[in-house]
């Protein structure tokens, strides 16, 4: 019986895995399910012995929680009511050592909509989703290759903000496969969104690896559009051409 347990959850490890995009996901898909499985080898033989191991996961859980992602990104974090502007270390001061403070601007709905030829990715998070915890680095690194002034990344802890989910659709259950959810705003209007959502209100399962959202969201011709529309705000209008100034006369035999 208990090679027929392990045997089975061996079978959905590798059935997780399969969505698993960082190594960091496949090594805790594997001590999630093992502990699974020592709690129920625990409690065929003995009770008190798997409720003693069940709680100490439980404050395992509760007290050890995974590291948050704090590396480079060039990300704007939304709220319901302000944005704080995150700026990478290699744009900070002194060498990347320092971070500009950040600022408070209007309502996040109002900086999506304020310039029209600006478009937002937009990440909907929380901070207690592994799911969310493993694409963060993932976000980052496409914030640091394909920000621009007419491209912008932005993120809003919908775990936090719950009205923002609300307004939005997306599901905060923690048994939900919403979380996260890329939504693609231009002129503050949504044009699209992964994972998609079906008829019957569920989430259609999508791989969020940096290759499908590249692909899916068409990160490089978005790009160089958004390159070309920032080139005329970039150079200003042209400054009219210097008049050259006019050579001296030569004294004539009459002045001298």
């Amino acid at each position: 019986r208990e090679v027929e347990i392990l045997m089975f959850l061996s079978a959905i490890v590798m059935m997780k895995n399969r969505r698993s995009i960082t190594v960091e996901q496949h090594i805790g898909n594997i001590f999630m399910f093992s502990k699974v499985a020592n709690a129920i080898l625990f409690f065929r033989l003995d009770i008190r012995m798997g409720l003693l191991y069940l709680t100490l996961c439980i404050v395992f859980l509760m007290t050890c929680k995974p590291p948050l992602y704090m590396g480079p990104e060039y990300i704007k974090y939304f709220s319901d009511k302000t944005i704080d502007v995150s700026i990478p270390p290699a744009l900070g001061v002194s060498g990347g050592s320092a971070h500009r403070a950040p600022k408070a601007v209007p309502l996040w709905q109002e900086e999506l909509e304020r310039d029209k030829r600006v478009t937002w990715i937009v990440e909907f998070f929380a901070n207690w989703s592994s799911e969310c915890q493993s694409f963060a680095p993932i976000f980052a690194d496409l914030s640091l290759k394909y920000n621009c002034s007419g491209l912008q990344f932005g993120k809003v802890d919908v775990g936090r903000y719950t009205d923002v989910s609300t307004r939005y659709k997306v599901s905060t259950s923690p048994l939900t496969k919403q979380l996260p959810t890329l939504i693609l705003f231009q002129g503050g209007t949504e044009i699209m969104r992964r994972p998609q959502i079906d008829k019957k209100g569920r989430a259609v399962s999508w791989t969020f690896s940096e290759e499908n959202v590249i692909r899916e969201f068409n990160l490089n011709e978005l790009y160089q559009k958004a390159k070309k529309q920032s080139k005329p705000r970039e150079e200003g209008p042209e400054e009219p051409p210097a008049v050259p100034a006019a050579a001296p006369q030569e004294e004539t035999k009459k002045d001298k």
